[in-house]
């Protein structure tokens, strides 16, 4: 009985590890080998897997060209942590930049990508967040659905969290519709965005997480984003998070880009 129970855990433990290099390698593939870059703007990301357990997959960063010159980001965070909530954030990722070649507003790309997605009759969802840059005006147009606030900050001292209204995570709500907050980028600065488990871990509050990464972007703004993405990830490092954790940093007007 001893010899059958150890062999059923063996091939239960050997099932799993396959099961999570699944997840590993659909994560590598889907996330993108490199980010989109414009002279006045540089980029960096980072991504880190959960902490704790096999769970890893569900969340993403993008960033990709799109009509008249512009520039996409996006970031999110896919329900679930295996091998399904991996090929769901493909299928999400390939969404948004199927949409937002051909759509300019980030609201209507989420309102548009949501109906898609529904309509795989999938029972995951996601958070996200999606910006429209345009390098000839230096207008920023974003949209959130349910996602984490975006922090931003600017070399001149002035700062925030971005809480547009926004709507509800994808793949939730049959035609919901996502609102759109524009900004122009008229000083050196940094937009950071991430996903939930950046800043909140198991006994660890989300404001508490959203106030640490503040102040690392205050303290940074304009500078280099790949140091400033390895900053904000450190937070991720303190807090014990159990989810995945993504970072993206755009840094504009910054000196040397």
């Amino acid at each position: 009985m001893l010899g059958r129970l150890s062999a059923q855990a063996r091939e239960g433990a050997r099932f799993q590890h396959a099961r999570v290099e699944l997840a590993e390698a659909l994560q590598r593939e889907m996330l993108p080998s490199s980010l989109p870059v414009l002279p006045g703007l540089r980029t960096a990301a980072r991504y880190a897997p959960a902490q704790h357990g096999l769970e890893i997959g569900g969340d993403w960063y993008d960033g990709f060209r799109v009509a008249d010159d512009a520039l996409a980001f996006s970031i999110g965070d896919v329900q679930g942590h295996d091998v399904a909530a991996a090929a769901f954030m493909g299928q999400v990722r390939v969404c948004l930049r199927a949409v937002g070649a051909v759509v300019a507003d980030p609201g209507e790309v989420l309102g548009r990508a949501n109906d898609v997605l529904l309509s795989l009759d999938s029972e995951l969802f996601a958070t996200c967040s999606l910006l429209r840059y345009d390098p000839c005006t230096g207008d920023l147009a974003s949209a959130r659905a349910g996602h984490v606030p975006t922090v931003w900050a600017t070399a001149a001292g002035r700062y925030g969290l971005a809480e547009d209204e926004g709507g509800p995570p994808l793949g939730t709500v049959p035609g919901a519709r996502y609102s759109v907050t524009r900004r122009r980028l008229t000083e050196p600065g940094s937009i950071v965005l991430l996903t939930d488990g950046v800043v909140e871990g198991p006994a660890f509050p989300i404001e508490v997480g959203l106030e640490r990464v503040l102040r690392i972007v205050r303290e940074a703004a304009g500078g280099d984003p790949d140091e400033l993405a390895a900053e904000v990830m450190k937070v991720a490092d303190s807090t014990g998070h159990a989810d995945d954790a993504a970072v993206l940093v755009l840094s504009h007007g910054a000196a040397g880009a």
